[in-house]
């Protein structure tokens, strides 16, 4: 599964996740909002999808709206990476974002 095969809905999906992990360290860097932009172009997402994303980097996702379990088999691999990649787009790697992404995996297993 590649980025541009997934749906709309899909795409906000996965870009929910990547604004929550975004938050994962209390704190979304410079980096990872030029990681999220450049994830929204190459999504082609539209001018209220881009503004719901905006949102979510001021303020993240709720908990509830990111539960792994309701991710599609076929798409945790593809969710797992990116995610991956919006938290190493800083260079660090904090206690509190390798703890989320170790727990995400678990979940995604």
């Amino acid at each position: 599964m590649v980025l541009e095969e997934l749906s709309r809905a899909e795409r906000m999906r996965l870009m929910k996740f990547v604004c929550s992990f975004a938050w994962a360290d209390l704190e979304v860097q410079d980096e990872e909002r030029a990681f999220v932009a450049k994830l929204v172009d190459r999504l082609g997402l539209n001018a209220g999808e881009r503004k719901q994303v905006r949102k979510w980097l001021e303020v993240p996702p709720r908990p509830e709206e990111v539960d792994p379990s309701r991710i599609p088999r076929q798409h945790r691999e593809l969710f797992l990476k990116t995610v991956h990649a919006v938290v190493a787009a800083d260079q660090m790697l904090a206690p509190d974002e390798r703890e989320m992404l170790d727990l995400f995996e678990q979940l995604l297993q």
